[in-house]
């Protein structure tokens, strides 16, 4: 018994530490080029040797993908929490998300090429945000009886709530985030009947 219980209380450390390494990844990630990040950097923060690191993900490309794919995680949970409110509290929750990822999401997109794996998780992404989209607005698209009709406003609501449009209302455009949820809803406003 005491052994099976040493055994489990190793295992949970080592699940922590794991978190505390994708955690520091993820830092770093925001701020750092990927080409420029470097895993003493990552187990520094973590507070852990980088042999701890190696051993864990066995390289950065590893690490890069497997922060990402736990990300990627948490935005389809808490995307699919903001799914039944609406319209309005759809939007609302979309712009919250990309205040808190929208620069990653974007960082991510361009940075995908450089990181073996890591295109694959972005087109998986990719496609949740379409099938998200379709279904964040489905009793307004959907009702279009026109295929092409409705092929084409489901492309133009998946481009309203893309990160890039957030990035050009909010960055480019100087608004703060209320003025982007009201830009955004704007856009979509004629799109849904």
């Amino acid at each position: 018994m005491k052994r099976k219980y040493e055994m489990t209380a190793r295992a949970d450390a080592a699940e922590l530490t794991a978190g505390r390494i994708v955690d520091a990844m993820l830092q770093r990630l925001r701020t750092t080029p990927y080409e420029r990040v470097r895993m003493e950097d990552v187990a520094s923060d973590a507070e852990v040797t980088s042999q701890t690191v190696i051993r864990r993900f066995g390289s950065k490309a590893v690490l890069m993908t497997t922060t990402v794919e736990r990300e990627l995680g948490r935005i389809v949970a808490r995307r699919e929490a903001a799914v039944q409110d609406g319209p309005a509290a759809t939007v609302r929750a979309l712009v919250e998300h990309y205040e808190e990822y929208g620069a990653l999401i974007l960082k991510t997109y361009s940075e995908a090429p450089l990181v073996p794996g890591l295109p694959e998780i972005v087109a998986r992404g990719r496609a949740y945000h379409v099938d998200w989209c379709r279904r964040a607005f489905a009793e307004h698209v959907v009702a279009e009886p026109d295929e092409a009709v409705r092929a084409r406003r489901l492309a133009q609501v998946v481009a309203v709530c893309d990160a890039t449009t957030w990035r050009i209302l909010r960055h480019d455009g100087g608004l703060d985030p209320a003025e982007t949820e009201r830009a955004v809803s704007e856009l979509l406003e004629p799109l849904l009947r």
